[in-house]
């Protein structure tokens, strides 16, 4: 039964997402807000709203392994798996922004995150923590992204959003939150569970099965994307995803409640850390500020061999 809920679980935490974004976007709407701060705070939050879910309950829950394994391996599948994927459709091109701000931003917050959840190796203390203040820092960086994000013009959504009556709003918003409730509790129950009978740790099934179940929202709007040809929103949607991950996700959930931080996960944010240098450079490598179809292909077989060695390692 638990692992028919944590099927489940999937299409009912990113359905509710998709309810709340649309009911809180349609609210803001009514409010006078603009779509482009709507674009940059609703829709962004709310793509990444079903990691959020599933680390705080997971956090709350004592389960910090699958708690912080979730966001490093959502950020992992992100540039591995959905730009290596939205590239095989079509070459994608990048905006200088993305390149010389957004990807060393991306790159900054996973060292930082390194930084302030290695307690014991750089301070010397026992057990490695990322605690209140940690969370406070990494918030703190998050509205300095914030900050940036609306001081310059961009494409953040495909499509305009159409408002709603406020009835039909609030119902989409309790909707949408209910969904992301239990779905998100399905899921870490049934994660849990699983790596308890297969004999994995929850770091592992974070890393794999959560992590790729909370990425479906990402992998669906940037295929899109790059479908319609839209390279500047499947590569922003990817880049912004990790960023808001790490800074908003494991920044609200840390300042909340304290997350131990397993040593073990740093071979995987060190991987994160050299794939996103691997972007950067592939930016000048053939075509200049182009991700093409052969970069993409040696991304997806690179996180083929990535879920390779966590497997074998366990």
């Amino acid at each position: 039964m638990e692992y028919l809920l944590l099927i489940v679980g999937f299409p009912l935490l990113i359905g509710g997402a998709t309810l709340l974004v649309k009911g809180a976007g349609s609210l803001a709407l009514r409010l006078g807000i603009s779509e482009l701060i709507i674009g940059l705070t609703i829709v962004s939050m709310g793509t990444s709203a079903p990691e959020l879910v599933v680390s705080m309950i997971s956090a709350f829950q004592g389960s910090t392994d699958l708690a912080v394994g979730n966001v490093v391996g959502s950020n992992i599948a992100n540039l591995l798996l959905i730009l290596g994927a939205s590239a095989l459709i079509r070459p994608l091109v990048m905006e200088r922004n993305i390149i010389w701000r957004e990807i060393p931003f991306g790159l900054l917050a996973t060292l930082v995150l390194a930084a302030l959840a290695n307690d014991e190796l750089l301070g010397g203390a026992p057990g490695s923590t990322i605690d209140r203040g940690d969370g406070l820092a990494l918030l703190a960086m998050f509205v300095i992204f914030l900050y940036y994000l609306a001081s310059i013009p961009r494409a953040v959504e495909e499509q305009r959003m159409q408002p709603v009556g406020l009835a039909a709003a609030t119902t989409l918003i309790v909707g949408g939150a209910l969904g992301l409730l239990i779905g998100g509790r399905w899921i870490v129950n049934g994660a849990v569970s699983l790596a308890a009978s297969l004999g994995m740790s929850e770091a592992l099934i974070g890393l794999t099965i959560v992590a790729f179940g909370t990425s479906l929202p990402e992998l669906a709007t940037s295929m899109v994307a790059a479908f319609k040809g839209k390279a500047d929103i499947a590569i922003g949607n990817v880049v912004g995803s990790n960023i808001f991950n790490i800074l908003w996700i494991l920044g609200f959930t840390s300042a909340i409640t304290p997350i131990h931080y397993n040593p073990d996960l740093n071979f995987d944010i060190w991987f994160l850390v050299g794939v996103t240098v691997l972007f950067f450079a592939f930016a000048f490598v053939g075509k200049r500020f182009s991700f093409d179809r052969r970069e993409g292909a040696a991304f997806l077989l690179l996180y083929g061999g990535y879920l390779a060695y966590i497997v074998f390692r366990g």
